[in-house]
């Protein structure tokens, strides 16, 4: 792996202000490693303050979608996107939340395969198709996920998740932002 974390500036912890420091330094001790993401994001801290307050926002309640389901939509949509990144780490969360070590690499292939509830599926189905082919959503596909029993609710957060790590992919695009070394076997093992 590429030690160069991003194609543009990155800041010291040192230098930076501190709550975005303190946000960093808790990642860095509860995962053991500060993600890239984290070091990329940081070299615009309005920004980062902004993608990270959304970010928990969306990723971080357990009302509607469950957590791992909302690290789901993550993986199979960035897999779409093309973004190694968000596979690989949001592939080790859905692992650890799951508690299953198969369904990250699964979902990032071919969600239709994947050892996942039929709600599940129509959760992906429609994350997918709106990550794709935005325009063609139409009210068979909220009835679809209704049928399933989602509220509004739910079905705002699977869009709104869509649609921030679609930025969340195109700004690591951008910045050839690498999966850090840990992903990769997180989730996949027993600990210890």
């Amino acid at each position: 792996m590429s030690d160069v974390i991003s194609r543009f500036p990155v800041a010291e912890l040192a230098d930076l202000p501190e709550d975005v420091k303190r946000r960093i330094l808790a990642v860095q001790e509860k995962a053991g490693f500060v993600p890239n993401v984290f070091l990329m994001l940081a070299h615009r801290p309005a920004e980062f303050r902004a993608f990270f307050d959304y970010h928990d926002a969306l990723m971080e309640k357990d009302v509607g979608l469950s957590k791992a389901e909302r690290e789901m939509i993550v993986v199979a949509t960035s897999a779409l996107n093309h973004c190694l990144y968000c596979v690989i780490a949001h592939g080790a969360v859905l692992r650890i939340r799951a508690k299953n070590p198969r369904v990250a690499d699964q979902l990032a292939t071919n969600h239709r395969k994947a050892e996942i509830t039929p709600r599940q599926r129509a959760m992906l189905d429609f994350a997918v198709k709106l990550s794709q082919h935005g325009e063609a959503i139409d009210e068979a596909d909220f009835e679809a996920l209704r049928g399933q029993g989602f509220d509004d609710e739910a079905i705002w957060d699977i869009g709104a998740i869509t649609a921030f790590f679609a930025m969340s992919n195109r700004l690591v695009h951008l910045t050839g932002t690498p999966p850090n070394e840990p992903f990769y076997l997180m989730g996949r093992l027993p600990r210890g």
